[in-house]
């Protein structure tokens, strides 16, 4: 695994970061109760949020910290969800095209999860709108796996490479009846994601009796040679 990081923040206000967006997507209702969780490369290794720990309610102190390895070094015991968290960097180092992951978010976000439970895939949402297009891009589903399964972190790692040997890197995943998990340069990066895929959800449930329209093939190549769109 590639640990050159873009990623700046000494491990403090990396810990204080991961409770400050932890916090925001709290009260904003992205999570609820136990539900989500939070990481970041740090140094070289990572900082994740705990198991069944609030997002609304998180110590600093108390944030997992783990090695370049996945083993833990300190902190309350990490969230089940670290080994896929690490494929995701993992697969993203590799993915030709895009920058390594510096951080990841998921959470269980309402109307994303709603759309999940009919869906018939391969991807999340149809590109509807154009900032949908430009800030989120394609969000693949992922077949259903519990919590925690090693192999969803696999079909996760699968289908980053895939996407990127297509030209078309990606930055968020759907898991099906689960979440999205989102990963980008930086916490705030990654939450705008986060924001932008859940409006769109939100969006697409509201027209459900009458789908909205996707974007023309001319729509999205104007997008792509405009803003560099990656579609």
């Amino acid at each position: 695994m590639n640990f050159q990081s873009v990623n700046t923040l000494s491990e403090t206000k990396a810990r204080e970061e991961i409770c400050r967006v932890g916090l925001s997507l709290f009260q904003r209702g992205y999570v609820h109760a136990t539900a989500g969780n939070i990481s970041m490369r740090v140094g070289d290794g990572f900082l994740i949020t705990p198991t069944d720990a609030c997002l609304g309610n998180l110590d600093p102190a108390n944030l997992a910290l783990l090695n370049r390895n996945g083993t833990q070094i300190c902190g309350h015991k990490a969230s089940k969800t670290i080994t896929l968290h690490r494929q995701i960097y993992a697969a993203s180092d590799k993915a030709p095209g895009s920058l390594p992951a510096q951080c990841v978010i998921h959470t269980h976000s309402t109307h994303c999860v709603s759309l999940s439970l009919n869906a018939q895939g391969p991807e999340l949402l149809a590109p509807i709108t154009p900032y949908f297009v430009m800030k989120v891009g394609h969000v693949p589903l992922i077949p259903y796996f519990r919590p925690g399964d090693p192999a969803a972190a696999h079909a996760v790692a699968q289908t980053i490479a895939q996407f990127a040997q297509q030209g078309t890197p990606i930055r968020a995943v759907m898991l099906s009846k689960l979440g999205p998990n989102v990963w980008h340069q930086n916490l705030a990066s990654a939450m705008a994601t986060l924001e932008e895929l859940e409006e769109t959800a939100k969006l697409m449930q509201l027209n459900v009796a009458q789908p909205p329209q996707a974007l023309s093939a001319e729509h999205i190549e104007e997008l792509r040679q405009t803003f560099g769109a990656a579609w």
